[in-house]
């Protein structure tokens, strides 16, 4: 007798299982790509944060040791995203419409927090700005703003 995994649940039922329940890991941990990249959702002093595990396959520069700029705009990304979907009531994962990331200095060989805002939601999209840092909040690494597209017309 062969043992069968367990059928994942609709994302639609994770995500309001989580928005209840605040296991963000569920949520993170059923992204493959998030799982990849070390990306996951923390409460951290009453505040969601995404946090950026380092790992040697970050870096971009190996003489600088600096990560690779595709990481840190997939951390902006992915907080936005999580974001979206953990404090409004979206259904369907959003579509990015824009993703405009600037790069603000080299980000070192360690752990990368992000923090997303969304600065105006509508029926069909949400304006969300993010920013990084790594050692002190107010000096961001990086920051972007997107458009998402939330649900089809």
């Amino acid at each position: 007798m062969s043992e069968t995994t367990p059928t994942p649940l609709p994302l639609a039922e994770l995500v309001r299982q989580v928005r209840k329940s605040r296991e963000y890991r569920k949520l993170t941990d059923a992204i493959p790509y998030t799982r990849y990249m070390g990306i996951g959702v923390e409460n951290l002093a009453g505040e969601m944060l995404c946090r950026m595990a380092y790992s040697p396959k970050l870096i971009g520069n190996s003489i600088l040791q600096a990560l690779h700029g595709g990481t840190l705009g997939a951390l902006l990304e992915s907080a936005a995203i999580f974001e979206l979907l953990l404090q409004t009531d979206t259904e369907r994962v959003p579509k990015v419409i824009s993703l405009t990331v600037d790069f603000l200095r080299s980000g070192k060989p360690q752990d990368t927090f992000a923090k997303a805002l969304i600065t105006r939601q509508g029926r069909r999209v949400a304006n969300v700005r993010v920013e990084a840092w790594q050692d002190d909040r107010t000096r961001p690494i990086a920051s972007a703003h997107a458009l998402f597209l939330l649900a089809e017309p």
